[in-house]
């Protein structure tokens, strides 16, 4: 236990297989508590958090939590369980995540105690150049006209991520994986509050017409909490799929309606049935990097974990670890680091196929040590380092709103995944086929393909490139590669910071899992300090580091976490949305 506590080409019928439908030891980890905590989103009280000797199970929606659940007690494997929650969330959660969109995935096999990183991230079509994003004139669109054009969407990956993976780890049929999903999308599931709050929402892709059409009952009002929504065109994509694999999404019929889709005014798209079919992801070792005791592994660029790990060894080399959540040193220090961190992942991380990423010169001890001794008593000018090996690149020009979800799973074996996966904004790009909605991906990239002088900014948009990503899904190893924890957020460009916090709350404060996530979130990018419900004392003493938080428009993580205890295992899942925890 963690030292933390002391295939087949064609796949069978979807229903061929169908599946059924606190004491805590005592723990340094356990030790310390908060009072700080945010409302939950439901308006009845459910209990997000929970503890279970053999497997668990944290995501954003109950429903797709059970899905998971009742795959691990049919004897699946963790991944196992990623495939049928993922497909659960396409239609519970489809403002987040869907199959449709990207991923990224950390696996820990607890035979090996390896860990392999999967990217499922979407890539440009070929016929896409770096003024993807800027009009006629040579200047960057606006943003929601970016992303309401066909121009927004990638190739998804998840899918194509999630069969790799299966072939790797799974143990139960591809095919058996979808039919929750496929009895609910059929039979209909309740629309959660959160759900109807994104339908009622002045996000422009809530307004577009495949979404007012999808989300507008009979009598022509729009689906609101408690309601009953089918969609019948999910459910037959979904058996596609599950016949098929993602070959089923990314050939024939259903990559059809994409192309033709995306390729609809305005802002049409180059996308082609070659693109789709050309989808390949990516498999290799995670990114993997000693932190205090621990090692905490992550994915590899292009994705969001070369950010989290600069910030944590930058962290390395203070005294976070012997304050708490109540000091708000802490906390000024916690923000220093996030500064230099985005820094750094702003100028030199994007997909190192198309890229010269220093990750070498960017985690270096000694490099980390000089970045943390920029850390002083009061906010001061942050830009980015010149780490050994860093090219000549320019200025970003990333937007990078909000959305995304994460999913974070022990199997009985011990096998962990930690996964997280996204259309990119609220309801991706507005468009659907099949019944679900396609991602704005590519809006990921930097507008502004290049500076004043030439140079090209490390994440532009290039043919077959992927965008950069802020996804960061963690696992927490001992030096021997026992498992510790694993966590992950949503959250757009914040969810470095979301990650990081939990990190911190974990292994330097040694908060329960429920604590960790339900802390007060601090996003420092620049110089913005956007904050959520620090009690005023912190407030004053960082206001008087002259560092001022925002607090007009409150920060809004998804946080999962889950660690390992001498009794199994304890989750917890963020109050600010509607996930829970749950094993058995």
């Amino acid at each position: 236990m963690s030292v933390l506590f002391q295939r087949m080409p064609l796949r069978r019928s979807i229903l061929a297989l169908g599946l059924s439908a606190v004491a805590l030891a005592a723990s340094p980890v356990l030790a310390r508590q908060t009072a700080e905590t945010t409302a939950p989103t439901k308006p009845e009280r459910v209990e997000q958090s929970a503890s279970a000797r053999h497997a668990m199970v944290a995501a954003a929606n109950p429903l797709a939590v059970k899905a998971g659940v009742d795959v691990l007690k049919a004897g699946g494997s963790a991944v196992d369980a990623a495939v049928a929650i993922q497909a659960v969330l396409g239609l519970v959660e489809p403002q987040s995540s869907g199959i449709g969109g990207g991923a990224f995935m950390v696996y820990y096999d607890a035979a090996s105690r390896k860990t392999t990183a999967y990217d499922g991230r979407e890539v440009a079509p070929s016929g896409a150049t770096g003024s993807l994003f800027l009009d006629d004139d040579g200047k960057r669109l606006p943003f929601a006209e970016a992303v309401l054009g066909g121009i927004s969407t990638g190739v998804p990956g998840a899918i194509a991520m999630l069969d790799m993976a299966h072939r790797d780890h799974g143990k139960l049929p591809w095919a058996s994986l979808f039919d929750e999903a496929h009895l609910l999308a059929r039979d209909g599931f309740i629309v959660s509050p959160r759900l109807a709050g994104m339908i009622a929402s002045k996000a422009p892709q809530a307004a577009a017409p495949d979404a007012r059409r999808y989300f507008t009952k009979p009598d022509g009002t729009r689906y609101v909490a408690g309601d009953r929504l089918k969609n019948a065109n999910y459910a037959q994509s979904l058996e596609r799929i599950a016949r098929y694999g993602a070959s089923g999404l990314l050939t024939g019929p259903l990559a059809q309606q994409i192309v033709d889709r995306v390729h609809e005014g305005p802002r049409p798209s180059t996308l082609t049935l070659a693109d789709m079919a050309n989808y390949r992801p990516h498999s290799g070792p995670a990114l993997c990097q000693p932190y205090r005791i621990y090692l905490v592994c992550t994915p590899q660029a292009p994705s969001g974990g070369p950010g989290v790990q600069i910030a944590l060894g930058v962290l390395e080399h203070t005294d976070i670890g012997k304050r708490d959540a109540s000091d708000e040193k802490a906390w000024f220090t916690f923000a220093q680091a996030s500064r230099l961190a985005y820094a750094d992942r702003d100028r030199y991380v994007g997909d190192p196929a198309f890229v010269q990423v220093p990750i070498t010169g960017l985690l270096d001890p000694a490099y980390l040590k000089g970045r943390a001794a920029e850390i002083g008593e009061k906010a001061g000018p942050v830009t980015f380092g010149m780490p050994s090996g860093a090219p000549k690149v320019g200025p970003d020009a990333t937007e990078e709103p909000g959305g995304t979800s994460h999913i974070v799973i022990v199997d009985a074996q011990g096998n962990v995944v930690s996964m997280t996966t996204t259309v990119e904004s609220i309801f991706g790009s507005g468009r659907m086929v099949g019944g679900f909605f396609l991602n704005n991906q590519l809006t990921d990239f930097s507008f502004s393909p290049r500076d004043e002088d030439g140079a090209k900014a490390a994440n532009a948009v290039a043919p077959g490139k992927r965008p950069r990503s802020s996804m960061a899904p963690a696992i927490v190893l001992t030096p021997q590669r026992s498992f510790v924890a694993a966590a992950g957020s949503p959250g757009g460009s914040a969810i470095q910071a979301y990650n990081l916090k939990v990190l911190v709350a974990l292994l330097d404060w040694k908060m329960t899992p429920q604590q960790a996530v339900s802390l007060p979130n601090l996003v420092a990018r620049g110089d913005s300090y956007s904050a959520d419900r620090f009690p005023q004392p912190i407030m004053d003493g960082l206001a008087a580091r002259n560092m001022p938080l925002s607090t007009a428009r409150g920060e809004e993580s998804g946080l999962q976490a889950i660690v390992a205890t001498p009794k199994g295992y304890v989750g917890g899942a963020d109050p600010r949305r509607e996930g829970v925890a749950r094993g058995f």
